[in-house]
Parts: structure tokens; sequence; C-alpha cells
């Protein structure tokens, strides 16, 4: 019966220090450090989460900026969106000017960019002479902002200076704006006269003129 007793005895120790012994290694295997400079799971989670936000943020404050940066200049004006005059005569040396003005009337920028077409009226809507001829060069694109004013100028020369008559006095100018296809009309208060056949327009510039 002791004999009995002992081998349990020494069970129950070897029982017990293999217990001690395995505790021991789950508690250095829980206690490992973190290899340095790598975050917890979570905590990765969360900054890639912020980092990525950050970024789509920029990029879609990017693309609205270069969105509105290509748009600054806006399309080609449209006949519908403008108000046409002519302002007064300009005279000197034999010539004589005026300045037709296209004035924005929308709401956003837009661009001319060349000659207009140009013909006169007589009251009663009759075509007077022939179309005005482009003088000077292409010019660059102007941008009109809402409200603004681009303008051609008109030219002919005094009575007297040329052999070939004048003709009847315009009351009415009708223009296409460059690269358009509808047609604007303006009164010409003072009536308009081409003499010596003399009758041209260049290409548009920025502001109202003279």
């Amino acid at each position: 019966m002791s004999h009995i007793t002992l081998t349990n005895r020494g069970k129950v120790v070897v029982a017990t220090m293999a217990a001690v012994a395995a505790m021991g290694v789950t508690a250095c295997q829980g206690s490992e450090p973190e290899p340095e400079g790598k975050a917890p799971a979570a905590a990765a989670s969360q900054n890639g989460d912020a980092a990525t936000g950050s970024a789509t943020g920029s990029a879609t404050g990017g693309e609205e900026i270069g969105s509105k940066a290509g748009s600054a200049g806006g399309g080609r004006c449209e006949s519908s969106s403008m108000s046409l005059r002519v302002g007064n005569a300009d005279i000197g040396a034999g010539n004589i000017r005026y300045a037709l003005v296209f004035t924005n009337k929308g709401k956003s920028a837009c661009t001319l960019n060349g000659f207009p077409g140009v013909s006169l009226l007589a009251r009663d809507g009759q075509t007077i002479g022939k179309a005005a001829e482009r003088e000077g060069a292409m010019g660059k694109p102007v941008t009109v902002a809402a409200g603004g004013s681009a303008h051609a100028v008109l030219h002919t020369i005094n009575d007297g200076l040329s052999d070939k008559p004048c003709w009847k006095s315009a009351s009415l100018v009708k223009a296409y704006p460059p690269g358009s296809k509808e047609a604007m009309t303006a009164r010409v208060s003072s009536g308009l006269r081409v003499c010596g056949d003399e009758f041209t327009v260049t290409a548009v510039a920025a502001g109202a003129g003279a």
C-alpha cells in the first residue's frame, strides 16, 4: 500500500510540474513583444482608411479645380446671349471708323475669335452694297466675361476721296458673330454711309472700343 501511495504522489508531482511548465511557456508566448514599427491590426486599418479618405478628397478637389479652370474661357459666344451696338463715328485723316460692340448678356464668360460677318441694311431691311471685307490679322481669341464687351472696327472713307460713288445711308447694321450662323442687328442713330466702295471690318478685340 505504501508503494502505491508513493507512486500516486509521484504522478501528482510530475503532473503538477508539467502543468507549471506549460503555463510558463504560454505566458512567454503571450508576452512576446510586437516587432518594432508594427501597429496593431485595428489601428493600421483605421490609419489606412484615413489615408485613403484624404487621398480621395484631394483627387476630387483637384478634378473640380481643373474643370473650373478648363471652362474659365467658356464656349463660343452665341448671338442669343449677346447684344450689339454701333459706336459713334471716329473721323480722322479722311477715314471713318465705327466700333461694332458685342456685349455678353449671359451669366458666364464666352469666347469670340476672328472676324464677324457684317453688312448694311436700309430701314426696310434691304441690303445696301456688299458685305464688309476683312481687314488686318486674325488676332487672338477674346474671352468676354459676363456683362463684358468685345468689339470689331468698321472702316470706310470720306466722300470725295474716290471716284466711286457713296452708297445709300444705312439705318441698320447686320452682324454675324465669329463662327455663328445667327445674325444680330443694331440701329445706327446717325446713319452710316460707305464711300469709295471702301467697307472693311477688323477681327474682334477686347473691350468696347472707342
